[in-house]
């Protein structure tokens, strides 16, 4: 063959080439991974969630145009037609199927309808580090409950199942926030009405990249627009700088609010405890009078300003008049509670916020509630946390949203620190089965993405993840070419005994066997030549003992070189040869 035909039979061979935004898995990545679907199906089944499946593709208008935000079918989402002419897509979510899953199958599923699912989604999107075209979500989902308590017992669940993959309490935080505050800001900014919906979806967008753009990020997002590293222009929202001041001052107002920052967890100011001390010696009675009459210059106006006033009475209209409170001097004290506190000044700031909004203010009312539930059933704002900068992107979204977001830090390959942030969502979709069903029917979710998790996981050497794949095969070495039916007899045996085995089937000879053995994970190999054969034996050699003994032989002293040479490779009759094997892949 001339050195012409070789390059011309190169140029007609098929570049081996992975698509753009997906990945190849290997057995220990697939071995991790479902070890953490087995401890988030633990968890969601804890909760009493049951398991469901739905199709990859779906009709694309079932899907519907929260994702896509032009007409295109394509946009956002991968999609065909079929030989019907009806388009299809790949599922961008496992919500807006389970929401095509309920409606068709409404009247025989009990309600509240509790279900999780597992399984791949696709966007066609831009990819990038840590951004993936296809990936894998975990969701649990409840239809039928519109109660807060079932977004509450959301949080609950996310916070829980963080806990059993391994993540330390402190390391993550629960966000929650309600999209009917968000709106009722847009609505105090005169962004209200069906005219200005697009607007307020392109808002909400760019207020869910706070945490990869930060403030000027999304700020330019909120005005004209913002050109990223590599010179994409993504356009903005066009707002006025008092408009989009006001959208990302609810962000930061909180933390200023008493010169501390309970947005971040931290503890509330000394003047705020004390005074909440002193009022406590007024008794029940005194502070109910209190309330009801309004008298906002009594004992808290001592220590503090007219605005950190009106936030401990908020903080105490909430969590004393408006709960089982205990007595003085009991132990729960509620109304002593910082962490209510925390929440009771993010209230009293979102309240100047929304103005006179209905809708902002029905809003705060639910999350004072959520708060409750959780705060009474031990969840502290170091677990679930009340937090205005979480939006979620997804236009379906109607009511509370919470996001698990991931609060540590590691180092790359290069030793620059390096934070996961958002590894799972969810909140309340309303409309989203009433598409089908022509009304409405409340439903609330929460989503895990295992695939970001799983490097999360992977980063702080989580156990669920450390362990390694299945161990490789026995692998059965072919001495004699013309006895494959006696080694395929040895597999057989060991198959039947529940012992992952192979014949080698290449044409190599002995050494590249053992290295095939070793690539596979294998922990044995049985050999059989012609002597043992005639004597009835096989010789199992031990691969992990084998790479043992060769690391100590110079460090090893002679009785236990000797003794780990005994282990490395045994002999014994093939009537024995299964016993031998467990023997050996028990002790690894």
């Amino acid at each position: 063959m001339t050195e012409q035909t070789k390059k011309a039979d190169k140029a007609a061979l098929t570049e081996a080439r992975r698509p753009r935004g997906l990945i190849d898995r290997g057995a220990a990545d697939i071995a991790a991974t479902d070890a953490m679907i087995a401890a988030i199906r633990k968890s969601y089944e804890l909760y009493g969630f049951e398991a469901v499946e739905t199709p990859f593709f779906e009709y694309t208008d079932a899907l519907g145009k929260f994702l896509p935000d032009q007409d295109r079918p394509n946009e956002g989402v991968f999609s065909f037609q079929d030989d019907d002419e009806q388009w299809l897509s790949l599922r961008y979510d496992l919500t807006a199927p389970l929401a095509r899953y309920v409606a068709e199958n409404y009247e025989r599923l009990a309600k509240p309808y509790r279900s999780y699912r597992c399984g791949w989604v696709f966007r066609n999107e831009k990819p990038g580090p840590g951004r993936f075209r296809q990936f894998m979500q975990f969701d649990a989902d409840t239809v039928g409950a519109g109660s807060v308590a079932a977004d509450a017992e959301m949080c609950m669940m996310a916070a829980d199942t963080l806990e059993a993959l391994g993540v330390k309490r402190g390391d993550y935080v629960i966000k929650v926030n309600n999209r009917k505050v968000l709106d009722g800001v847009m609505e105090a900014i005169g962004l209200g009405g069906g005219e200005h919906s697009g607007r307020r979806l392109t808002v909400l967008r760019a207020i869910d990249k706070l945490d990869r753009l930060g403030l000027d990020g999304v700020r330019q997002l909120l005005g004209e627009g913002r050109k990223d590293e590599s010179g994409d222009f993504t356009k903005g929202a066009g707002l006025a700088e008092h408009q989009s001041s006001r959208l990302l001052g609810i962000i930061d107002a909180v933390s200023s609010a008493l010169g501390a920052s309970p947005v971040a967890g931290e503890a509330i100011s000394d003047a705020f405890r004390k005074t909440i001390d002193r009022l406590e010696g007024l008794g029940p009675a005194a502070i109910g009078q209190m309330l009801r009459d309004e008298t906002s210059g009594a004992p808290a106006a001592e220590a503090l300003d007219a605005a950190q006033t009106r936030a401990v009475l908020d903080y105490l209209r909430t969590y004393y008049v408006s709960s089982d409170a205990a007595a003085p001097g009991d132990a729960r004290r509620p109304w002593l509670d910082t962490s209510y506190a925390s929440d009771a000044l993010t209230f009293s700031t979102w309240r100047q916020s929304v103005g006179g909004s209905e809708t902002g203010s029905q809003g705060i009312a639910e999350l004072k509630e959520l708060a409750r539930i959780v705060r009474a059933a031990g969840y502290g704002p170091d677990r679930i946390r009340i937090d205005p900068s979480v939006v979620r992107g997804l236009e379906y979204y109607t009511g509370p949203v919470f996001e698990a977001e991931l609060t540590f830090e590691v180092k790359d390959d290069k030793g620059q620190p390096v934070r996961f942030g958002s590894v799972g969502g969810g909140g309340r979709y309303d409309g989203l089965v009433g598409r089908f069903r022509g009304e409405e029917t409340p439903a609330t979710g929460f989503s895990i993405g295992v695939s970001r998790l799983y490097a999360a996981l992977k980063a702080i050497n989580s156990p669920i993840v450390g362990a390694r794949a299945k161990v490789g095969p026995v692998v059965v070495l072919v001495m004699d070419r013309d006895q494959i039916a006696a080694y395929q007899g040895l597999v057989s045996r060991l198959r039947a005994a529940g012992i992952a085995a192979e014949m080698y089937l290449g044409d190599s000879g002995m050494n590249p066997q053992l290295k095939y053995a070793d690539r596979r994970g294998s922990v044995c190999v049985v050999i059989q030549g012609s002597n043992e054969r005639e004597k009835g034996e096989v010789a199992i050699k031990d691969l992990v003992a084998g790479a043992e003994l060769a690391k100590g032989a110079k460090t090893l002293d002679r009785d236990a070189y000797l003794a780990l040479k005994e282990k490395a490779q045994i002999v014994v009759a093939e009537d024995r040869m299964v016993a031998a094997v467990q023997e050996i892949l028990a002790r690894h």
